[in-house]
């Protein structure tokens, strides 16, 4: 009876597993493989050349410069979301008349397709005829002095940062409510016993007991920014070097110079560094959780 349990349990699971080897460990090894040749999409045979477009990606400046590009992004990106994410959970953590009319309107811009927003505000942004410069148009602001948002070079990538702020803010508010909402209303009682003061309660209980979520928070948001493309395709595309982001580049060398080999190479630097990015945040949850006396030391 066992042994029929045993077989019953993998030949529901055996399935999916399957599914999971093909369509990700496979095309990750594949990835690999590509990156040691020096395949084309244009055709013709391809052959092993070894480390070679290794060294060609970090003798690049193109990738230097798509590194800085999208670090600045996610760094800025990551900071401002938290914080304004924070503030939005602390303002929404009590109930008030509306509250869930609210959360619904916020949550709107996370559920849309980040392609879709990006062509939607490349219409809103456009410097001729856009409504966020048309609103700056009804405040006085001249036409000659209006913002170019799509053409000029130091605006490119603010404009970038301002639709997935947008967008992003909310997931990070959300996943900050859920930590303020399991701290127990007991503690911050005991607190009001002993005269704690508001910054005290605030840097003492509410912080520290929502740290491991919003690191949590932070890592999804980071690795996922690390992969911004979306909005890049559809404000500026793949070939600016103002906005050029890792997996912009990726994408130019691929399938634009149809350097496949190439390309694999530098999807496979980049996917190391995320790893280390991720594996440096999830020890920090460990180490938080253990201060805490959630985990085992």
């Amino acid at each position: 009876m066992n042994d029929r349990a045993g077989w019953m349990k993998y030949g529901f699971v055996g399935p999916t597993l399957v599914l999971l080897v093909l369509f990700n460990v496979f095309p990750l090894f594949y990835n690999i493989v590509l990156s040691f040749s020096d395949v084309d999409l244009s055709g013709g045979t391809w052959s092993w050349i070894g480390v070679r477009n290794y060294g060609t990606v970090f003798t690049r400046a193109e990738y230097g410069a798509a590194i800085r590009t999208t670090a600045l992004f996610v760094g800025v990106a990551v900071a401002v979301e938290l914080l304004l994410g924070f503030l939005l959970a602390l303002s929404l953590k009590e109930w008030f008349p509306g509250k869930t009319a609210v959360l619904t309107i916020l949550l709107v811009p996370m559920m849309l397709s980040p392609a879709v927003m990006g062509l939607y505000w490349n219409l809103l942004l456009n410097g001729h005829y856009g409504l966020v410069n048309q609103i700056l148009g009804a405040f006085g602001v001249p036409l000659d002095r209006q913002p170019q948002w799509l053409t000029d070079t130091n605006l490119k990538l603010s404009a970038i940062l301002l639709i997935d702020v947008w967008m992003w803010t909310p997931f990070m508010m959300l996943i900050a409510l859920a930590g303020l909402n399991a701290i127990p209303k007991s503690i911050y009682e005991a607190a009001e016993i002993d005269r704690a003061g508001a910054w005290t309660v605030f840097r003492r209980i509410t912080l520290p007991m929502c740290a491991p979520l919003l690191v949590l928070a932070v890592l999804l948001r980071t690795t996922d920014a690390l992969k911004q493309f979306d909005l890049v395709m559809a404000i500026t595309g793949p070939n600016d070097a103002a906005t050029q982001t890792l997996s912009a580049l990726l994408y130019q060398t691929a399938f634009s110079n149809s350097k496949v080999g190439l390309g694999s190479a530098y999807a496979c630097v980049t996917l190391v560094m995320v790893i280390a990015l991720a594996s440096v945040f999830t020890r920090y949850i460990g180490y938080i959780q253990r201060r805490q006396g959630r985990a085992e030391p």
